[in-house]
C-alpha cells in the first residue's frame, strides 16, 4: 500500500503527544514542591504543569519568583537525571505506528519540544523513533534560552532545513494552547490531539483536533490506492 501526506514535514510535540511521562513528571514535582515548602499537586492538577516550560510552571502555580524558580527547575532536573530519562515513560499506543508510516511515505519529521533536548533526544532513542527524526529540538537546560514554543518551532524547522528536507507545508502535532500558539506565531498550522493534558477550549486555533491515533493518521496519511478510487 503506497502512502503519502498532504504535509512535507510533520513536527511533533512529545509530553502528552507521543508520550505519556505523568507518573514519574508526578511523582518528581512532589518531591521538588515539599523541598521547597510547597504543596503537592494531585494528579488532576498535572494539567497545569505538563506541558508548558517547568520555569514558567513553578512560577504560574505556585508564586514562586523568578530565582526560586530556577532553583527548583534544577533540582527538578536533577531528580530527572537520577531517575533516568525514560523511568515511568510510555508511549500513546498508535503513534509510534504513524511516525514509522511517515518515515516509510518520505515525509520528514522532527520534534519540537519544550522538554529539554537532552530528554527529548533520550526518549526518542528510548523508543527507536530517532531513525525516523531528522531534527530533535527542545528546549535548552535552564529553560529560558530557547523555551517559547514558537522558537523551538522556528529552530525544528532550522534544523530540517539544514538537513534537505522540505519545510513548504509543514505541521504541528501537540496537545496544548502553547503548541497551538506557537505554531500559528511560525505560521505552521496546528493538529491538536486531545488524549494529552489539556483543557477543551485549548484546541482553540488548531487547524483541526482529534481524539484517537486513527483520526489523526487520516489527516496525516492517504492511500493512494484510496484516493485514485474515489476520483
Amino acid at each position: 500500500m503506497a502512502l503519502r501526506s498532504p504535509w512535507t514535514c510533520v513536527l511533533w510535540d512529545v509530553d502528552g503527544t507521543l508520550v505519556d511521562a505523568s507518573d514519574g513528571i508526578l511523582r518528581r514535582l512532589t518531591n521538588t514542591l515539599q523541598h521547597f515548602g510547597k504543596p503537592a499537586p494531585t494528579r488532576e492538577e498535572l494539567v497545569h504543569w505538563i506541558g508548558p516550560p517547568m520555569f514558567d510552571s513553578f512560577q504560574a502555580n505556585v508564586g514562586m519568583s523568578p530565582e526560586q524558580s530556577s532553583e527548583a527547575v534544577a533540582y527538578y532536573r536533577t531528580l530527572g537525571k537520577a531517575d533516568g530519562y525514560t523511568t515511568d515513560v510510555r508511549l500513546y499506543p498508535g503513534v509510534a505506528d504513524i511516525v514509522t508510516d511517515l518515515a516509510a511515505a518520505g515525509v520528514a519529521q522532527a520534534t519540537a519540544s519544550s522538554k529539554p533536548e537532552v530528554q527529548v533526544v533520550a526518549l526518542m532513542e528510548y523508543f527507536d523513533l530517532a531513525p525516523h527524526m531528522q531534527a530533535m529540538a527542545g528546549s535548552t537546560p535552564d529553560e529560558k534560552t530557547l523555551a517559547a514554543k514558537s522558537d523551538i518551532v522556528a529552530e525544528a524547522l532550522r534544523r530540517l532545513r539544514a538537513a534537505g528536507a522540505d519545510t513548504s507545508r509543514p505541521v504541528l502535532i501537540g496537545d496544548r494552547h502553547h503548541d497551538v500558539d506557537g505554531g500559528i506565531a511560525q505560521g505552521v498550522p496546528v493538529i491538536f490531539v486531545r488524549w494529552g493534558f489539556s483543557w477543551p477550549h485549548e484546541s482553540d486555533g488548531a487547524a483541526a483536533a482529534v481524539d484517537t491515533p486513527e483520526q489523526l493518521r487520516a489527516l496525516l496519511l492517504v492511500d493512494d490506492e484510496e484516493q485514485s478510487t474515489s476520483h
